[in-house]
């Protein structure tokens, strides 16, 4: 971006790394965040996220002039909130502004008794002048005075209200929380940041979805599996400009009238078509998609799911021919990605395993974490995708690696999931408010988005699946069997684990993994 001249309080769009320009204002930094040296830099705050930085001055543009053309080349849902943000911001500018000019609007006897205060400030000044003038002096030369921001701006902005870290419901009020980020700490988050352990490479890679900034691939992507991760993957992929070419399980055997027939599943069909009514191809069969297209991804249940897919009549086996990529992104055991790997590539194909860390709301929002392990140059070849469809990939090393890092991190969320369903429990049957304790905890360290929006699952005693139920638990019962592998203990998991075999005897499996809280209530 080329340098322009910008002052304190202007809005700007500014560009931090490889991210693409967003839309922030230049405001007074922190005490403790120090200018960096070099080039010219002014600290901006960032609409809709927790982000501030400092940036450089060619790395920055006027909001307005340039509105037309980023939003344009943006079109993130988070993105949109951001601008959405900063339009909010403007108009209470202007409702203030425009109070301000109503109130100066007055009689006659208003304006004389400004002019008589002016009258006043002159007298008073001529006095300073001829007694203190040294102090005069002083103050004119310090840089505090003329730096001093104006009082609007030591308020939090009103873009803020979009911040998801941010804030904290107390009761009906909204406290907003300032971010007590450093610019180091900003730095490394968004730096593409290598590591080396060994044999094990690990790559973090930035994601521009968010930002809709991102140069489809040319290649030709299958996708197996439309499920509550799935259709969140493709609608994104397609969003971006890729070319997709679906299938899904549309129909099933049942027996009618004694007689067994193929039938169509409504639901299934209706998926297929509304990405086919945003641009994608429709396949008939795994193999017919592997075949047709040079990367195919698939996102299934289970390992069951997934050795079928592959291994199964008209599955992904029979469609693979040498240099095909086939990805799987299910959240299976180490033992099934290895087999699933062997067949792969002994019929000449690439194989990576990219498990996603999320749930369906992160999917639709694209806002995954893509955990791949396997053949590195897939994984390249795959960049456009896996920004399209997370906010961050990571490559792990071998084959194997990425199914334990999933299960581990499973492993932990479920148990925690358990943990806040038995203190809400608990709360309950004390006679503690379990409002109060979602407030409390909001307030500490334990505070998150997960935390959150799961005890309000509980609280409303609405349990619509994010993320299912039958699915945690499966992960919890992999993640032990992980740990059996090695003769580690699990006993935390294993606790968890009973509790979600519990909720299961209790027809929760289709629910959300909150719904764990009603094995602590039956």
């Amino acid at each position: 971006m080329a340098a322009v001249s910008l002052r304190h309080g202007d809005l700007v769009w500014g560009k931090l790394g490889r991210y693409p320009p967003w839309p922030g204002k230049i405001v007074n930094s922190p005490k403790d965040l120090k200018k960096p040296r070099g080039k010219k830099c002014l600290f901006v705050k960032f609409f809709g996220t927790e982000d501030h930085a400092w940036i450089k001055v060619e790395q920055l543009k006027p909001y307005h002039p340039h509105k037309e053309e980023m939003t344009k080349a943006n079109k993130g849902k988070r993105f949109q909130q951001a601008v959405d943000a900063v339009e909010e911001y403007l108009k209470k500018v202007k409702a203030k502004e425009q109070s301000n000019e109503e109130k100066g609007k007055g009689t006659g006897v208003k304006k004389e008794g400004k002019n008589k205060k002016t009258s006043t400030e002159r007298k008073r000044k001529s006095t300073d002048s001829s007694s203190h003038t040294p102090q005069k002096k002083s103050r004119e030369q310090s840089p505090r005075k003329r730096g001093r921001p104006p009082k609007e701006d030591k308020e939090e902005m009103p873009g803020d209200s979009w911040l998801v870290h941010g804030h904290r419901t107390l009761g009906t009020e909204m406290i907003l929380k300032k971010p007590s980020v450093t610019y180091q700490a900003i730095s490394k988050r968004l730096k593409v940041s290598e590591e080396d352990t060994g044999s094990t490479s690990i790559q973090a890679a930035d994601s521009t979805a968010i930002n809709g900034n991102i140069t489809p691939t040319d290649k030709k992507i299958g996708f197996l599996g439309l499920g509550l991760m799935g259709s969140g993957i493709v609608s994104n992929l397609l969003k971006m400009g890729h070319t997709v070419t679906v299938w899904n399980r549309t129909a099933e055997k049942k027996t009618v009238g004694g007689i067994h027939s193929e039938v169509w599943d409504q639901d299934e069909r209706t998926k297929c078509d509304l990405f086919i009514q945003e641009g994608a191809n429709l396949g008939r069969t795994p193999a017919e998609v592997v075949s047709t297209c040079d990367i195919t991804f698939a996102c299934v249940a289970d390992p069951k799911a997934a050795k079928d897919l592959v291994l199964g009549p008209s599955g992904v086996l029979q469609g693979i021919r040498p240099g095909k990529c086939y990805v799987d992104m299910s959240t299976v055991d180490p033992e099934t990605v290895a087999e699933v790997a062997q067949v792969i590539v002994s019929r000449g194909g690439r194989f990576l395993e990219a498990p996603v860390s999320g749930n369906q709301q992160l999917s639709n929002d694209g806002m995954l974490v893509i955990l791949a392990a396997g053949d590195q140059g897939v994984y390249e070849d795959c960049s456009s995708c896996f920004q399209a469809m997370g906010k961050a990939s990571f490559f792990l090393g071998e084959v194997g690696n990425a199914a334990r890092m999933m299960l581990i991190l499973n492993m932990v969320q479920g148990s925690f999931m358990a943990t806040i369903a038995e203190g809400m429990t608990l709360a309950q049957v004390t006679g503690q408010s379990q409002q109060t304790l979602l407030d409390i905890l909001n307030q500490g360290q334990l505070a998150s988005i997960f935390l959150d929006q799961k005890c309000q699952n509980i609280l409303q005693g609405n349990f619509k699946p994010d993320f299912y139920l039958k699915y945690i638990q499966k992960d919890l019962r992999l993640a032990i069997a992980l740990g059996d592998s090695v003769n580690h203990p699990t006993p935390m998991a294993a606790a968890a684990n009973e509790v979600y075999k519990r909720a299961k005897a209790l027809d929760q499996s289709d629910n959300d993994m909150s719904a764990v809280y009603r094995a602590y209530i039956h």
